[in-house]
């Protein structure tokens, strides 16, 4: 039987495409704790230092996100309710997300009370309505609320892109935000469980276009 040959590339160009489109992951991502007073008081040592360090950490996360929605990629949010007192509890001054990178109309806003991002949350049934199979998560603060929530998005199923410029804390007594941020960059890549796994990619790595998430 003779098929005409532009029929034929036609036909291949969408088993392609179709191929393509069944092997790609489909990517989510999860912005954690980006509050206005999520490092209130917390770095005493330098404060001015560490705002300019919050302030750049969340103009990357603003471009990622842009670049995230040009590719029609979800976002969700966390954002922690903290209690009586807290520097981010609900109708205070801490609690709203940073104007920044305010949350666009229809995106999703999950709530918590502790460090696990999925501990008595509705984060995990949101991501399985979107079908996620691979996260890229930023926020704060990086020994707290993203190395527990990085580590259980592992636990639960999905392959996770950790944004290595793209999450922030303050200093402690005994270690600097840098040496911080730098400790779990290298503690965090390749960190594994059940066959899923982190890969810490710096933002201006992360292209959502091309589905360069978590290739190296």
């Amino acid at each position: 039987m003779w098929f005409p040959r532009c029929l034929i590339r036609c036909t291949l160009r969408r088993i392609a495409s179709c191929a393509k489109i069944g092997f790609m992951p489909k990517v989510a991502v999860v912005v954690i704790d980006v509050q206005e007073g999520i490092l209130a008081g917390i770095s005493r040592r330098r404060p001015e230092e560490t705002e300019r360090a919050l302030d750049a950490c969340v103009w990357r996360i603003s471009e990622l996100l842009k670049r995230a929605r040009a590719a029609k990629v979800p976002v969700i949010y966390v954002q922690h309710e903290g209690g009586v007192g807290h520097r981010l509890e609900p109708g205070s001054a801490g609690f709203p997300i940073r104007e920044e990178i305010q949350p666009k109309r229809g995106e999703v806003i999950v709530h918590k009370k502790f460090c696990d991002s999925f501990f008595e949350t509705s984060l995990l049934d949101e991501l399985k309505k979107l079908g996620a199979e691979q996260l890229v998560i930023a926020g704060c603060m990086t020994q707290y609320c993203i190395d527990t929530s990085t580590r259980r998005a592992v636990s639960v199923g999905f392959d996770v892109t950790l944004v290595a410029d793209g999450h922030m804390c303050g200093d402690t007594r005994t270690l600097t935000f840098d040496q911080i941020i730098a400790h779990h960059n290298a503690l965090l890549d390749g960190f594994d469980a059940g066959g899923k796994s982190v890969t810490v990619k710096p933002a201006a790595e992360i292209d959502f276009a091309n589905a360069s998430v978590a290739t190296s």
